[in-house]
């Protein structure tokens, strides 16, 4: 598109994975040649590690991208996408080296440019669903595609498999139908009276479990005076044991805690609800990682965003960072609790050539 290339510094900010996904997805999207430095250059394991390899390799694939860097440990990638095309494409996290590393972050970094392909695409996807430090996917089909349909586009998920950590293994199908434009997002007021639904859920471990975990949640929501719709879940399937605690306000936040040894049921469900009632009494109009998550959405998009999250993160000022890398698009942060966020479009003549 005549772009020049860009070269980014991978330890900025936050300096972790996002920014490697961020960074990627927008270049597939522009179609813009990207070379990343120093990546989680500050974690304890710097550079690639299997999750990462899995989101550069399966972007280079719907890109027809030349890349050079792509190795386990890898701290400096240059990635340069030739095209754009839907269909259908598996990937698994775990293919090179065994991980349970999270399908939901890949999916997200796939979402954002097969919006805006010009085919429909149907993506499956393995590894861990849910594990620590990452959103479960049911923090997808709950909070971030119910928006991302809002914003116009077209998509679902399946959750075939569950995938606990360590063992991973899971499996979900992503469907993709490409918006001829995508949208703003500007949510009103949150709701005195939220509508929250949630889950309960147990794979290979005693039903009781679920049970006591569901009714901590219902009791201390109930004392809140907060009503809740919270459903159990068995799953057989798995290849190792796990138990989760999911809860969701209407498309706008979700919050969830996942059991280990030795964690009575009861603390599962207060990690949960204890991030629910911090949400709630911010006032903010979505949770903090949905607003870093929807940034390079609404930096393509058609029309201005404006909402606020709780607070002003890491997370969400290096997204903002990577958009404006790419972008000559209007993005702003202000405030701190809650923080505000507002995205204004560039100009249709500065985006010739970048679709919607």
């Amino acid at each position: 598109m005549g772009d020049a290339p860009l070269t980014l510094d991978g330890s900025h900010g936050e300096g972790g994975g996002q920014l490697v996904r961020a960074a990627l997805a927008l270049a597939v999207t522009l179609r813009r040649e990207v070379t990343l430095t120093s990546m989680r250059a500050r974690r304890p394991k710097p550079g690639l590690r299997p999750q990462h390899l899995t989101v550069v390799r399966a972007l280079a694939a719907i890109s027809e991208a030349e890349v050079r860097g792509d190795t386990l440990g890898s701290t400096e990638l240059a990635f340069a996408p030739r095209a754009l095309r839907g269909g259908e494409h598996r990937f698994d996290v775990g293919a090179e080296t065994p991980s349970a590393g999270a399908v939901s972050l890949l999916a997200e970094a796939l979402v954002l440019p097969l919006a805006l392909a010009d085919a429909p695409s149907r993506l499956t996807l393995v590894g861990g669903t849910h594990v620590p430090w990452s959103p479960p996917v049911h923090y997808l089909t709950a909070v971030v595609f119910p928006v991302l349909r809002e914003l116009g586009l077209g998509v679902s998920l399946d959750l075939r498999r569950w995938g606990w950590y360590p063992a991973g293994g899971g499996e979900i199908e992503v469907r993709v139908v490409p918006a001829r434009q995508l949208g703003g997002f500007v949510p009103g007021a949150p709701p005195a009276r939220p509508r929250i639904t949630g889950l309960s859920a147990v794979s290979r471990l005693p039903r009781s479990i679920a049970e006591r975990q569901r009714r901590r949640v219902e009791e201390r929501l109930a004392a809140a005076g907060l009503d809740a719709t919270i459903a159990l879940e068995e799953d057989a399937h798995a290849l190792g044991p796990g138990t989760l605690v999911f809860l969701a306000l209407e498309g706008r936040a979700g919050f969830s805690a996942l059991g280990r040894r030795g964690r009575p049921a009861e603390r599962v469900a207060d990690e949960a609800v204890d991030q629910l009632l911090a949400y709630l009494a911010s006032g903010a109009a979505v949770d903090d990682h949905l607003a870093d998550q929807l940034l390079p959405f609404l930096a393509v998009a058609r029309a201005a965003s404006a909402f606020t999250c709780p607070t002003r993160s890491r997370h969400l000022e290096t997204v903002a960072w990577v958009v404006r890398q790419f972008l000559p698009v209007g993005l702003e942060l202000s405030g701190e609790r809650p923080a505000r966020v507002a995205v204004t479009p560039e100009p249709p003549a500065s985006r010739e050539g970048v679709v919607p």
